[in-house]
């Protein structure tokens, strides 16, 4: 059985592994020891943490297949981006430049740098192995988040968004950032990202330029990704559109891919999903359902078939999948179709 749980410290090596597999672009998990054991360390401590209201907590997730025991994806969720470490994004805007005695009316685009998101609820860190990659796991491994979300809502901002990667080559060569490596900071894409994987961000205000950039003066190839994203991304994005996710002008300062945002009640997942309480039995239900108990430390969460009984607020489920979730008969659970 699939199941998604919190990462442990024993989950180093297989954190480590993902890292190496996700490549250039991934920036939440550079391929450093240190960064990644802290990472680790952070994540235990904010599952952890009583918590009234959203902080420097992470939460990184594993997902495990629990008939070898091998994790073979990651999910996490920031709960406060910006909140220590200055958190960076350009912001696409319009300058119009306009002479009525000439007769010229232009318009042009920039990019300027901004904070706006500080606070924010990051969704992050989504990595699935390819030998996974089937039967909804992929969805299953993005949309749980919302579930966690939904039940545990004094631990998330209103505004929740998601970082897309954007064009990067094989070699991990991004356009936009040939261009400004160019003409501001002399080191290749794959370092920039490292640097700021590792938390080494200072060079980004010592370096970044201070004023709008107008667009019409970059590279045409550096023009032509901005706020465009991976091949390798598009499915991640669309389903986040479809629940309820939009652009709204924010692109990633160094590759230039889109920041998409919603607030978090309008989420669909978070909207559609409901609690009910857990009694066992035979399923001959079709419908396939994300279902995550409603803890935090030993949050579980997994996808089965189960029956609802709306009006007595019930849910059958199999001892299997009970057994996946660490629950018992009459406890609570948070599900939604998958």
């Amino acid at each position: 059985m699939i199941i998604i749980r919190p990462i442990q410290t024993s989950d180093y090596d297989a954190l480590h592994r993902i890292a190496v597999e996700s490549g250039h672009g991934f920036t939440s998990l550079p391929v450093n020891e240190e960064l990644l054991t802290n990472r680790i360390n952070h994540s235990v401590s904010s599952f952890d943490s009583q918590v009234t209201q959203p902080g420097n907590e992470g939460y990184l997730f594993v997902m495990e297949d629990t008939e070898t025991g091998q994790v073979v994806g990651t999910s996490g969720i920031e709960a406060a981006v910006g909140l220590e470490d200055a958190f960076y994004h350009y912001h696409l805007g319009k300058v119009v430049h306009n002479s009525r005695e000439l007769g010229i009316y232009n318009t042009v685009e920039t990019l300027s740098l901004c904070n706006d998101y500080t606070g924010a609820s990051e969704i992050c860190t989504l990595f699935l192995s390819e030998s996974h990659r089937k039967n909804n796991n992929g969805r299953f491994l993005s949309r749980f988040r919302f579930l966690f979300m939904a039940e545990h809502s004094e631990r998330f901002s209103d505004t929740v968004i998601a970082e897309m990667r954007g064009v990067s080559d094989d070699d991990g060569r991004s356009p936009f950032w040939a261009w400004l490596e160019e003409h501001f900071f002399s080191m290749d894409f794959p370092t920039a990202d490292y640097l700021t994987g590792i938390g080494k961000k200072v060079f980004i205000a010592e370096l970044m330029p201070k004023y709008p950039i107008y667009v019409n003066l970059l590279s045409k190839d550096a023009q032509q990704v901005i706020n465009k994203v991976h091949d390798k991304t598009v499915p991640a994005l669309r389903l986040l559109e479809a629940e309820g996710f939009a652009r709204r002008g924010y692109v990633d300062i160094f590759d230039a891919g889109p920041t998409v945002e919603a607030t978090k009640g309008s989420i669909r997942t978070v909207n559609e999903s409901r609690k009910y309480q857990v009694i066992f039995g035979d399923v001959d239900e079709t419908t396939n359902y994300i279902i995550c108990n409603t803890k935090v430390k030993d949050f579980r969460a997994t996808q089965a078939h189960a029956s609802v009984r709306e009006t007595a607020n019930q849910v059958v489920i199999n001892h299997a999948v009970a057994d996946a979730l660490n629950i018992g008969e009459g406890d609570w659970v948070r599900i939604v179709a998958n």
